[in-house]
């Protein structure tokens, strides 16, 4: 592996060339339970499972606080080297997150690889990242994730390198300055290249913008169906395989909605519990379209074993990209697997809705009230349109949904809830635009039906004298 993508991938974590022996190890602390730490266990043999490794042992242990040396206490880690021993395995894998202090103690002893969950997940995120962008956020996680672990690894040499002219000026960096600086210099170059690309995206999502079309972001748990049902709505032929985190570059397609109007879809890489903190921070640009989106789209496995865990997960990271304040749509996804499950969930979260993106089961009633939500989320304005302008006015319709017209002398007076962006594009007819607007609607609209059924009933009464 020459590129320096390969050498991150290769000199880190988990070994592909062969199928690793894992033994997994979770600590159960304050705040949590046992039954909490066995699920977490599980997942993390699903992600051992899609890094390409085989679980062959687990080990658990209640601590009160974390071992200053080997996060788990020195009589439970010779029991772990025992275990190792007994069944030949290749790397420990702990599901807490170890200080690089701990894991380079805990490798001494155990004569082996000790990892933890981020590492995983930055192996997964190393295999499965495909575009130039992808591929530098998931090499900035790993630089930074190796950095402060530069130290572990059995065959590591740190002996000095004399410097200066026949080395009269001391004893030179070691080799352990030397990776570091390398890694440094490796960091900003790709936080340069990085910014690079955030500016064209920035670039990208302006000419969107003029667009004037509604933004829709898929967000949910890794392996809920997000790619399925992005390929379900708009045949966009993404990859999608009943594995974790399968996709992660994002992608954006059209979609025209019941009423006709066209909407932006997108869908994002998956999340998962404890999401690695540099991770989030490599894929903030990428995250970007969830905080920009005008709604969110938060897909839940309603099958999982624990759906309401995973959503309080993807909110958790969704607050630390200040992506919290974002209108959120639940859909509730594998309906077909789980029909009780989706039942009770619909009555637990109002104003979701359950599909089965495989089967397309409960599509167009998503496909309605997404439609809704959307136009709900719009302002309600007035536009004059000269009766010369068909083209606008078809515009309007596409567009948004029109609430009143009224013919004039001059041409059609249209009340109608639009984007703010549609609204800019028509800022040239614009006769009013207030948040009162849609309540003013309403109120006048009540008042016509009244007035009408009022003269209703006095012509009824005419005819009855």
């Amino acid at each position: 592996m020459s590129n320096p993508y390969g050498e991150a991938l290769g000199s880190t974590l988990i070994d592909r060339t062969f199928r690793e022996k894992i033994v997994l190890v979770g600590v159960t602390l304050p705040g949590s339970t046992e039954d909490d730490t066995e699920a977490g266990l599980d997942e993390l043999e699903l992600l051992v499972d899609t890094a390409g490794a085989d679980v062959v042992g687990r080990m658990t242990q209640r601590r009160t606080a974390p071992d200053h040396t080997w996060f788990i206490g020195q009589g439970k880690a010779q029991e772990l080297k025992m275990l190792c021993l007994a069944v030949d395995a290749d790397t420990v894998v702990f599901d807490n997150e170890l200080h690089p202090a701990q894991q380079f103690q805990l490798e001494k002893l155990l004569g082996r690889t000790a990892i933890d969950r981020t590492a995983v997940i930055l192996d997964i995120f190393g295999q499965n990242a495909r575009t130039p962008e992808g591929k530098a956020q998931v090499e900035l996680a790993l630089m930074r994730y190796r950095l402060p672990r530069l130290r572990r690894g059995k065959g590591a040499k740190l002996s000095q390198q004399r410097g200066g002219v026949g080395a009269r000026f001391g004893g030179g960096e070691t080799k352990l300055e030397t990776d570091r600086r390398q890694i440094n210099r490796r960091i900003r170059a790709l936080e340069t290249e990085l910014r690079q690309l955030a500016e064209t995206r920035s670039l990208q999502r302006k000419r969107r913008d003029r667009s004037g079309l509604a933004e829709v972001t898929i967000v949910g748990y890794t392996n809920a169906g997000k790619s399925t049902l992005l390929n379900r709505l708009t045949d966009a032929g993404v990859l999608a395989q009943d594995r974790l985190f399968a996709t992660l570059d994002p992608t954006t397609r059209r979609l025209s909605l019941p009423g006709g109007e066209p909407v932006l879809l997108t869908d994002t890489v998956g999340f998962v519990r404890r999401l690695p903190h540099g991770l989030i921070e490599a894929f903030k640009g990428t995250l970007e379209t969830a905080v920009t989106a005008d709604l969110l789209v938060h897909v839940v496995d309603s099958s999982a074993p624990d759906p309401d865990g995973q959503i309080t997960a993807v909110r958790e990271v969704l607050a630390e990209i200040s992506a919290d304040d974002v209108p959120e749509f639940i859909v509730f996804n594998k309906s077909d697997l789980a029909r009780d499950v989706a039942d009770d969930l619909l009555a637990d979260y109002s104003g979701s809705v359950a599909v089965s993106a495989v089967t397309g089961e409960g599509i167009d009633h998503m496909l309605a009230t997404l439609g809704d939500r959307l136009r709900s989320l719009d302002t309600v304005v007035e536009l004059l349109v000269p009766w010369d302008r068909g083209d606008v006015i078809a515009s309007i319709h596409r567009e948004g949904q029109v609430v009143s017209t009224v013919e004039g002398e001059h041409g059609m007076t249209i009340r109608a809830r639009l984007s703010d962006a549609s609204a800019g594009r028509l800022d040239e007819w614009l006769v009013s635009k207030s948040p009162e607007a849609a309540s003013n609607t309403a109120t006048e609209v009540a008042v016509k039906q009244d007035e009408s059924m009022h003269s209703s009933r006095r012509r009824d009464g005419g005819s009855n004298d």
